[in-house]
């Protein structure tokens, strides 16, 4: 059952006001979600997913229900209770020669499209072409409803590339679906990012992601996000046409799922007493959610 006429309030303090249940502290056990990001990306992301899955480690794991391969992703997922499932919400298509485009359609949501009907490969692009906020809204809407209509239990929402709250317009509008829907929001239970594991060099993923467990801050709730996939012709096929996109990118993905799936990881975990919540452990303890101040993303 969701919690029900809960109201998203803007955050003045601490992080962690106004939270209540599992985003509180307890004891000093440091308490960690681990979201996986990208799923239904591809068939090698959704094989990497289908091997954490396996370990059953309870992890969130964000579907992009805009893209070809989401309904494996949601196959694999729906045989996976212990796994949170959330929507990556989707106004950007960045890979060179692999695409994708609105679910709404191109025609009922122009402003967001290129010449072709696809998503604008960076923010930069999204907006200096003018996107109009009732197409945003179409759009998002129907890639909820999407997921919703597969039957999945969907937790939460989150944001590829941060498109979908980078102003303050768009930031409310995804607060008010969420309101809608009934579904969380990822960063707004006063989670912390933390890591600095995407930019790590894949040869230093695991050095990198057990370095981390040592720092984790028992006083608030802390996040790991992975973007997981095979070392795979499909991958290594890939080139992120945004600056800050990683060369070699299959490798970094490869490497991070191969952190997640070590000994050494699992036993870091049981060695610092690390507690694993998901959103939806989350959402069953009524914990309220809050607007992240500053927007930063």
């Amino acid at each position: 059952m969701r919690p029900t006429g809960w109201v998203i309030g803007v955050l003045l303090g601490s992080l962690c006001a106004g939270a209540t249940g599992l985003s509180q502290q307890t004891g000093n056990a440091p308490r960690l979600l681990l979201r996986c990001d990208d799923i239904g990306m591809c068939h090698s992301v959704n094989a990497a997913l289908a091997r954490v899955v396996e370990t059953g480690l309870p992890i969130s794991a964000s579907i992009m229900f805009a893209c070809p391969w989401y309904q494996e992703g949601v196959e694999i997922l729906k045989r996976a209770p212990h796994v949170s499932a959330g929507i990556h919400l989707t106004l950007n298509a960045e890979w060179a020669h692999y695409r994708w485009g609105p679910v709404a359609g191109r025609e009922a949501v122009p402003s967001l499209t290129d010449s072709v009907g696809m998503f604008w490969p960076s923010r930069a692009l999204f907006f200096e072409h003018d996107p109009r906020i009732e197409e945003v809204e179409l759009e998002l809407r129907a890639q909820i409803e999407r997921a919703l209509g597969t039957g999945l239990q969907i937790d939460y929402l989150d944001y590829h590339m941060s498109t979908a709250v980078s102003t303050p317009e768009l930031r409310a509008l995804v607060e008010r679906l969420a309101d809608e829907y009934q579904l969380g929001i990822s960063r707004y239970f006063g989670e912390v990012d933390v890591g600095g594991l995407y930019a790590s060099p894949s040869a230093r993923k695991l050095d990198t992601l057990i370095s981390v467990l040592g720092t984790l801050d028992t006083g608030r709730i802390n996040l790991m996000v992975f973007h997981i996939g095979l070392d795979s012709g499909e991958m290594q096929a890939l080139r992120d046409l945004n600056e800050f996109g990683l060369a070699e990118m299959s490798k970094h993905r490869n490497a991070e799922l191969d952190g997640l799936l070590s000994s050494e990881f699992r036993e870091a975990l049981r060695s610092r007493g690390v507690q694993l919540l998901t959103y939806r452990d989350l959402l069953s303890s009524r914990s309220a959610m809050v607007r992240p101040v500053p927007i930063e993303e």
